[in-house]
């Protein structure tokens, strides 16, 4: 594979795959917090304001539960740290990209295709590791709660 088809193919594809999730990641990460955010400040003031007890309680109950699930979502979709994760991968790529294309350091010696290669595929080779071991991680918490 020549090196314009290396960088359109492979390197621009994980660019824009790392982008595209970093901003989704984002997104749903600050729709719940904000959403989390609200539901927390409404409690006191239906709480403080509020005349009917029974509606109150039930829309206190209500908000409770959902401050938990959307923490709860945040947290099991680890929406912010992918969020950071991507993004730093995205780049990570760039830069390596950027560098090996104005043939800068360490790209200015002999052979820089060969070791632009190595250093992208190591970058996407460490990401999915990462998340290789997060969701073996998260597995093994799972039988562990199980089994007590």
């Amino acid at each position: 594979m020549d090196e314009d088809k290396y960088i359109a193919d492979r390197v621009d594809d994980q660019i824009d795959w790392y982008d595209n999730k970093s901003q989704s990641a984002q997104r749903w990460f600050k729709r719940l917090r904000s959403l989390e955010i609200l539901s927390a400040a409404a409690i006191p003031l239906i709480a403080g304001f509020a005349k009917d007890p029974f509606p109150v309680n039930l829309c206190l109950g209500i908000l409770g539960a959902l401050i938990v699930v959307i923490s709860s979502v945040i947290s099991l979709n680890q929406f912010q740290e992918n969020w950071t994760e991507y993004r730093t991968t995205c780049e990570s790529l760039k830069h390596e990209k950027y560098l090996f294309l104005t043939k800068a350091e360490p790209y200015h010696e002999e052979e820089p295709y060969r070791l632009f290669v190595q250093r992208v595929e190591s970058m996407i080779s460490k990401e999915n590791s990462a998340w290789s071991q997060y969701t073996q991680a998260t597995i093994e918490k799972t039988k562990v709660k199980k089994s007590v």
